[in-house]
């Protein structure tokens, strides 16, 4: 794609006031083939990669694939940890617990309504799960069970989340990271744990088409995967804290590289 491994800032197009703004340095960018929802796993310092296959694949921090998983959805369309174990959706309704050796926990379940076009998905750390949905656009907290807690319409935001696709979780802020891809506005948004929006930030400086976020707190890293030219792009991370705020200390990470 050309961008090497170049130091960019990230270029701010809403910073409310009293908050220090999101930034993020570009720190490495490599191949693979249609990365789409991301996870970090520090149990194996990976990333896991659904592709909207059949398959989920966990692959190193560098691309080396370390393992394939399936589930009983006919796609794996986003992907989440949930404690020590996998949660996965099939971008229909369908949602399923599966372990990280690929084996089913339990029979897949729906969420509420039966229907929810879900791109990406994290489970915070009371066990509820958020997702980003697109057609319509939600921004959902819904029960283990698939009862729907809370939903934002992100198309009344300013600007609007028209094409929410990924959607990472730190856990050290509560705060959550939503890309929204080349249909929208090719961006990252960032939003504080109860869904109020903190910033928007361009990505356009690093790929086109954002489809998978991820978050390394251990090491203040994000990874973000690109569509067009089948990429995933790392870069340092320091999130929007209010004025005067202390930065924040790296969270417990694997021992690995």
């Amino acid at each position: 794609m050309g961008f090497g491994a170049r130091f960019l800032a990230l270029v701010v197009l809403g910073v409310p006031g009293g908050a220090a703004a999101l930034d993020l340095q570009l720190t490495n960018i490599y191949a693979l083939n249609r990365p789409a929802s991301l996870e970090y796993d520090p149990a194996f310092c990976g990333l896991w990669i659904a592709n909207e296959g059949p398959e989920a694949i966990l692959v190193t921090l560098d691309g080396l694939e370390l393992r394939r998983v399936s589930s009983d959805l006919f796609r794996i369309k986003a992907i989440a940890l949930e404690g020590n174990d996998l949660i996965v959706a099939d971008g229909g309704g369908r949602f399923q617990r599966i372990s990280k050796n690929g084996e089913a926990l339990a029979e897949p379940f729906r969420i509420e309504g039966d229907w929810a076009d879900t791109e990406g998905m994290v489970v915070d750390d009371e066990g509820v799960i958020i997702t980003v949905e697109d057609d319509p656009e939600y921004l959902t907290w819904m029960a283990p069970d698939g009862d729907i807690l809370r939903r934002i319409n992100t198309m009344t935001l300013e600007p609007p989340l028209s094409e929410a696709q990924g959607i990472a979780r730190d856990a050290r802020t509560g705060h959550l990271l939503i890309v929204d891809d080349f249909e929208g506005s090719n961006s990252l948004y960032e939003f504080d744990a109860e869904g109020a929006l903190l910033n928007t930030v361009s990505l356009l400086p690093y790929g086109i088409d954002p489809e998978g976020i991820a978050i390394r707190p251990g090491s203040n890293e994000m990874f973000i995967a690109f569509d067009q030219g089948a990429s995933i792009a790392s870069f340092t991370y320091v999130p929007t804290l209010p004025e005067g705020a202390e930065a924040l200390r790296p969270g417990a990470d694997c021992m690995m590289f």
